[in-house]
């Protein structure tokens, strides 16, 4: 199973300035990248922070929202699902579902969740050129990883997409 982090970043390696951000600083090009590889996939993955900054489901793929608490939460089939499962368990439902990749399209949390359980194969980062100073980590609290660039491009004429695979 294929597992694709997803993510923009700044420079200094922040996803956003504070966590009820919306995506609204990434570029035209990385919005493109990110609807053409979660539909390539057919599923994402989020937290529900991530998915209360978006609103609704995204089209075209189905959109696994990770809380803690998943009473009252009404799902849409084929298009909306809430869960409490651990990231292995999430994994291992979707693998069996018929899935073959998996896109983690954040956040913080939920990132640092799949590469502690070294759960990710593969990494997607587009490095917009802009510098938030503080803000929201890409990951935290003990995750470690070593990792080899498969490729660099550039995205627009202002972002680079990285492609990395987990060692």
């Amino acid at each position: 199973m294929k597992v694709s982090l997803l993510a923009a970043i700044s420079v200094d390696g922040r996803i956003a300035e504070n966590s009820d951000q919306l995506a609204d600083w990434t570029s035209h090009e990385d919005k493109k990248f990110f609807v053409a590889k979660t539909k390539e996939a057919g599923v994402i993955v989020m937290g529900r922070k991530t998915y209360e900054t978006i609103g609704r489901p995204l089209p075209g793929r189905l959109n696994v929202i990770m809380t803690r608490d998943v009473a009252g939460r009404e799902n849409i089939t084929d298009s909306l699902e809430y869960t409490s499962l651990a990231p292995k368990e999430i994994v291992a439902d979707l693998e069996q579902r018929g899935f073959s990749e998996i896109v983690i399209g954040g956040g913080a949390e939920i990132y640092s969740m799949f590469l502690r359980e070294k759960l990710v194969t593969d990494l997607f980062l587009t490095v917009e050129p802009v510098i938030f100073g503080d803000g929201v980590p890409l990951v935290s609290g003990g995750v470690f990883q070593k990792l080899n660039l498969v490729s660099s491009e550039k995205l627009g004429e202002k972002a680079i997409l990285l492609h990395y695979t987990v060692v």
